[in-house]
């Protein structure tokens, strides 16, 4: 019965991970420049993905025809994206990035309506919808501002466009996870961010005051780069392999809902009204977005 479930466990572990990540990154932020912060998790990721995947008995070698498509999706996936994402939220609010990133499944479930094999159905449709609207709800019901002011206007932009970024890289993922397992695709696509981030963050590591990093700064590398990076990236991609990047996608959405539950759990936190119907919102759109359709049960009996 469990075995049934495995796939949407994880997932769910992959969203706790996440939703921890952003408070995690945070304090880190106030003792090192994000640039530096980014290498440094991706070499620690890319180290351990590169160790997990040697004792599997898996290499990091690919086949001569995928290695610039691949090169290409780990720059999108794993340099662009984590660039864009850290740089918007300077220059924009929480919320606000909170809503952009809920973008996530709407991108997803568009480019794979008009790109791939993977079609909307009703219930996956419905399934992004709801959870898009459970978000936005989520942050309307919070303290936080949410804001689409000039000021703000730029933050917004580039935290959308790595919304969109992570949607082409999952997307794009399916394709290649039919050949390679999610721990070599994930050690892989870790290496080429590691690598681009390297590039860029190296003159900042240079000039990083490392006695100036606490246990508490070096706790949230490891954390964010053993498990955000690490693990989660490994669970995502075997979730876009077995159920497909729509309905993988749709968990994103419970980043927020999380972040209200540790909230409530950890800090006493009371929800609005509106947080408890968001909430519920993204929960259902999971749902749907997990539920087949008669036609598919068909497929999957044949």
């Amino acid at each position: 019965m469990l075995r049934k479930y495995l796939i949407d466990l994880s997932l769910i572990l992959v969203a706790i991970i996440w939703a921890l990540n952003f408070s995690v990154v945070k304090v880190s932020l106030e003792e090192m420049d994000p640039y530096s912060f980014n290498a440094l998790r991706f070499i620690f990721s890319s180290s351990l993905l590169w160790y997990a995947a040697r004792r599997k008995g898996y290499s990091l070698r690919i086949k001569k025809e995928h290695f610039w498509q691949l090169v290409g999706i780990g720059i999108v996936g794993n340099m662009f994206y984590q660039l864009l994402f850290i740089i918007g939220i300077n220059y924009t609010y929480a919320a606000n990035a909170a809503v952009m990133l809920g973008t996530i499944p709407i991108w997803v479930a568009l480019l794979s309506q008009f790109f791939t094999d993977e079609k909307l159905t009703l219930y996956k449709g419905l399934g992004v919808l709801f959870a898009f609207a459970g978000v936005t709800l989520i942050i309307l019901g919070s303290s936080d501002k949410l804001s689409f002011e000039s000021e703000t206007f730029l933050g917004n932009i580039i935290t959308l466009v790595a919304a969109l970024c992570w949607a082409i890289y999952t997307i794009l993922s399916r394709r290649y996870l039919k050949v390679y397992s999610p721990l070599q695709y994930s050690a892989f696509m870790s290496v080429i961010g590691l690598a681009g981030l390297l590039a860029v963050g190296l003159p900042f590591l240079v000039q990083l005051d490392w006695s100036g990093v606490s246990l508490l700064g070096y706790g949230g590398i490891f954390y964010s780069g053993a498990l955000s990076v690490g693990l989660a990236y490994i669970m995502w991609n075997n979730g876009v392999k077995k159920i497909g990047a729509v309905r993988t996608a749709a968990y994103q959405n419970l980043v927020p809902v999380l972040g209200l539950l540790f909230g409530v759990i950890l800090l006493g936190e009371e929800l609005a009204t509106l947080q408890y119907i968001g909430a519920s919102l993204v929960i259902a759109g999971i749902i749907l977005a997990r539920k087949k359709t008669a036609r598919e049960l068909k497929v999957n009996f044949k």
